[in-house]
């Protein structure tokens, strides 16, 4: 869509409007009333000559069209309203940006880089937790932005792509070690070929995922005689890589479900996680440290556990070809912000984002 002829106004009024959900709600935040607001919306769809809005008993909900708008000018019409808005008074702060996410991203990467901005006076209210509940509390006003490590269902929000991250399969060097033995090979080929005993594996059942949650099923095993073991050259294996080793390795995790492991698990292994933790920590840094310190093995995502990966502490088991990735969104609650220091922290973010 050309948008380089259409009216600055009609844009911040569709802008609203798209963030409210609604013509009342866009009224009230621009100082209109209804009716200028819905004349102005007809004329932007004339200009466009396309459908920008459905109407719904209560309030619009945007088209497809209005989507790719909104993608298009909201961040530079919340930079020029920044930068256009009225300069504070002598000595008067602005309100501190209400800023959520996971811990351990914000934590380790997203304060640091928003370093610069508290130096020159930004003031920060720092939430953590689980993406669904931080979006409820978005909408509801609780939040000025969120990082998401979903994009939020609906249209009510607007979330741009912010970082990806990867996911890697990482145990201290003395499991790593233990692991590149043929001894411990062979005896775990043996035990999970069913050479030794007799279970799900010998008679076809299907292994059930620990509390029956998402992803369950059977946990296929490897063929006979396989004993792929990582590589000892750099840590980095070459190769397959057999899951069976693992069969003895406590499992550290970050939730009884096993979200991050069971995921990694269907990409790279193409079978189902069927087993219990051996620890489970809320904190993906509380993670790190019991499988730095040695407890067993965990899946992590790359950026928190990089710098251990080069000094040693920690190994990568397998390197695939195409690891899981997540990419986590930046997003926005409803409505024109009227504190420009929340626009100056999502445009911080989105630039420095690159570089993670």
């Amino acid at each position: 869509m050309e948008t380089a002829s259409l009216d600055l106004n009609l844009l911040r009024t569709f802008l609203a409007v798209y963030r409210s959900g609604s013509f009342t709600g866009a009224a009230r935040l621009l100082g209109l009333s209804q009716p200028t607001v819905t004349t102005q919306m007809r004329a932007l769809e004339r200009q466009t000559g396309r459908e920008l809005f459905e109407r719904l008993p209560r309030g619009v909900t945007p088209t497809p069209v209005a989507d790719e708008l909104a993608a298009r000018v909201a961040a530079p019409l919340d930079e020029l309203a920044a930068v256009a808005g009225p300069a504070p008074a002598a000595g008067s702060r602005t309100e501190p940006v209400h800023l959520a996410g996971p811990a351990e991203l914000l934590c380790t990467t997203v304060l640091p880089a928003l370093a610069p901005l508290v130096a020159d006076g930004v003031r920060l209210r720092v939430a953590t937790g689980l993406t669904d509940p931080l979006l409820e509390e978005l909408r509801a006003g609780r939040h000025d932005l969120v990082i998401a490590t979903t994009r939020p269902r609906g249209r009510t929000l607007h979330a741009v792509p912010l970082t990806d991250e990867e996911f890697v399969l990482v145990a201290a060097p003395v499991w790593a070690d233990r692991l590149r033995d043929p001894r411990h090979a062979r005896d775990t080929g043996a035990r999970d070929t069913g050479t030794t005993n007799t279970g799900a594996r010998d008679t076809g059942k299907a292994d059930l995922d620990a509390g029956g949650t998402e992803g369950g099923g059977a946990d296929e095993g490897p063929e006979a005689g396989s004993s792929a073991v990582p590589e000892p050259a750099d840590g980095h294996p070459g190769g397959s890589f057999d899951p069976a080793l693992l069969h003895d390795v406590p499992l550290v995790t970050y939730a009884e479900d096993l979200p991050i492991a069971r995921r990694y698990w269907r990409h790279v292994f193409g079978r189902r996680l069927s087993r219990t933790a051996a620890v489970t920590v809320p904190d993906l840094r509380g993670v790190l440290a019991a499988v730095a310190a040695g407890a067993g093995f965990a899946v992590l995502p790359r950026y928190l556990c990089q710098d251990l990966l080069e000094s040693g502490a920690l190994v990568a088991l397998l390197e695939p070809e195409d690891p899981p990735i997540n990419t986590g969104f930046l997003v926005q609650r409803p409505g024109v912000f009227d504190n420009p220091d929340v626009t100056r922290v999502r445009t911080f973010l989105l630039r420095a984002a690159r570089g993670w």
